[in-house]
This record gives C-alpha cells, sequence and structure tokens, in this order.
C-alpha cells in the first residue's frame, strides 16, 4: 500500500483521547484484486466500517464491521457458490507484545491480537479479516460427494467399513457365530 494511503493510519498521527471513525469500501477494480488475491470468483460488495480508540497509553482497539458478497467455486462440482459475510471485527493493537523466541511457538489463545508498529493498515486488516471468514469448503446446494473405489483388477475394493478398526472383528465374530 502506497505511503499517502488513507487507510495506512500513523500511530504517531492518532489522536490519543479521541475515537478515529472509518469507512472503507473498494472500488470495482480494487476488489478485483482481492478477489485474485484470495482466490475469489468474484468480489460483489465489500466495505469495512468501524473505529479505532485508544487502549490505554499506547495501544489501540479496532472494531469494525466486514461485509462481503462473494462467489467462490463449488469444492466438489465447481460450480458458483455464492455467500454473504456480515462479521464484526475486533483486533488489539499492543505495544509491547513479548513474542516467543522458539522456532516452534504455540498459538495463542486471543487471535485478535496483533504487534503495534508504526502504522495501523486498516486495509490489510480488512483483507486479512475477509480471509479468515471465507467458507473453507463451499458447497452447491446441488453437490453430492461420490465415492470411487480404486483397486488392481479381480480384487474386491476396499470400503470405508472396512477401514474402520473393529471391521475385522466383527467380520471374526460372524464366522465364529455360524460355526
Amino acid at each position: 500500500m502506497p505511503e499517502n494511503s488513507p487507510h495506512l493510519l500513523r500511530v504517531a498521527d492518532l489522536p490519543n483521547r479521541k475515537t478515529t471513525h472509518f469507512s472503507i469500501a473498494p472500488d470495482e477494480r480494487s476488489r478485483k484484486a482481492i478477489a485474485e488475491e484470495l482466490g475469489l470468483v468474484s468480489l460483489r460488495k465489500l466495505t469495512f466500517k468501524g473505529d479505532l480508540r485508544p487502549l490505554g497509553k499506547k495501544d489501540w482497539l479496532l472494531t469494525a464491521k466486514l461485509g462481503a458478497s462473494i462467489v467462490q467455486s463449488c469444492v466438489v462440482t465447481l460450480e458458483p457458490v455464492r455467500t454473504r459475510i456480515d462479521k464484526t471485527i475486533t483486533r488489539h493493537f499492543i505495544s509491547e507484545m513479548t513474542i516467543p523466541d522458539e522456532t516452534e511457538a504455540e498459538t495463542p489463545e486471543d487471535d485478535s491480537v496483533e504487534q503495534l508498529g508504526d502504522s495501523i493498515d486498516l486495509e490489510a486488516s480488512m483483507i486479512e479479516s475477509l480471509s479468515i471468514e471465507l467458507p473453507d469448503y463451499p458447497r452447491s446446494p446441488s453437490a453430492e460427494a461420490q465415492t470411487a473405489n480404486f483397486t488392481e483388477p479381480g480384487k474386491k475394493a476396499m470400503t470405508d467399513d472396512d477401514a474402520k478398526p473393529f471391521a475385522v472383528l466383527a467380520t471374526l465374530k460372524e464366522k465364529l457365530a455360524k460355526s
């Protein structure tokens, strides 16, 4: 994002005693770029409206309403699937955040907390929030999962029931009951 973007707020320039209101509604060209970045078929509407308020002396709280009308491809049929997203987003920008030195660290329980830098990028927060809210496996109402069995010619294909841990014991029990 360019340094002079209205959606990039320098923390030093923010009033530390009052709330800063914002409203972002990207134009068609920007929505197309975001849709491409997120792997969407289309992004018909997108709004991010809320406020940024001081939280203590150095931290900030972002609260916003994310609204989007998206189209994704069905994971089964590849048909277009329309979804409406309306979600309240909360981000805590913390100035003195301790980050573990370990190469493998546990994910914190509160995923709304972010390290505060020199600026707060509202557009990046909007895109990140949208990407989190997207359905992972969009399915059209007519989509049905098909079962496909693959095996060597002349052999019986393994089924889901065969893969169950006690399926073999149940078969053995049946054989013993018959004899």
